[in-house]
């Protein structure tokens, strides 16, 4: 039997991870770490996590190198052959870490439910092998430490709020029905292609770690300087990580001024 943890670590701070995801790591007889050479500041930061929690721990921590995603072809036949890839470095990082079976740990940014696929690429793991069983430990979503970095709640009074992606927010326009839009996942800053005078957003990128950075203000005022920042942040560190809250009829004297 396969015991598989999935641990919501947050944004890269240690002082966010929860005590049931400090509970699980130790209790894990091995941590899987994915390496990718352009984010080389990511997996330092779980080797950092790793040292601070697990100090007296008998617990293993094998890094193994991730697939990347084809940059061509249909969007979702491309993600689906990704996942496919990745459940199968899992599933040969586990038979060589844990041949005779026992508890696995994977560390996941933010929280395992919100726009990460690591539940999905695991249930392909209990599909092939009826012997896993898998546990989700909840983590510090990145729209938390947005909305606290700001001081901004994530909703108006009563109001609700579309969590989405860049390209969903490119291809649709503003969504109907709601004044608040969260949106991540946005590689091509989508918020630019908007037509809403009265939009304010909030932005945050590297969110909880020591790089972090914020901008706020009305849409059509910052847009371009969030464009410009999120570029010379990107050519910095190699990679960028970023989400932004948008809302209608709202202001910054208002919220998180």
């Amino acid at each position: 039997m396969i015991h598989l943890d999935l641990i919501g670590i947050g944004t890269g701070h240690p002082d966010h991870l929860t005590r049931a995801a400090e509970a699980a790591m130790r209790a894990a007889d091995l941590i899987l770490l994915p390496r990718k050479a352009e984010k080389a500041e990511l997996i330092d930061l779980r080797r950092a996590i790793c040292a601070q929690v697990l100090a007296g721990a008998d617990v293993r921590v094998v890094e193994f190198d991730l697939p990347e995603r084809a940059g061509e072809g249909d969007y979702l036949d491309t993600v689906e052959r990704w996942h496919d890839a990745i459940a199968a470095c899992w599933a040969a990082a586990i038979a060589r870490g844990l041949p005779g079976g026992g508890r696995v740990a994977l560390l996941v940014w933010g929280d395992p439910s919100l726009y990460d696929s690591t539940i999905r690429i695991a249930r392909r793991l209990i599909a092939a092998e009826r012997a896993v069983r898998v546990t989700v430990v909840p983590g510090i979503t990145s729209l938390q430490l947005l909305c606290a970095a700001h001081a901004i709640p994530f909703n108006a009074v009563g109001a609700p709020v579309m969590v989405t992606t860049g390209r969903r927010l490119r291809e649709g326009g503003w969504p109907e029905g709601v004044d608040s839009v969260a949106v991540m996942l946005d590689g091509a800053c989508a918020f630019t292609t908007l037509d809403q005078p009265d939009v304010m957003i909030w932005w945050g990128a590297y969110l909880g770690m020591a790089q972090q950075a914020t901008e706020r203000g009305r849409l059509v005022e910052v847009a371009d300087r969030i464009v410009a920042r999120r570029a010379e942040l990107r050519r910095a560190h190699g990679w960028i990580m970023d989400v932004y809250l948008l809302r209608r009829g709202s202001d910054l004297a208002g919220e998180g001024a």
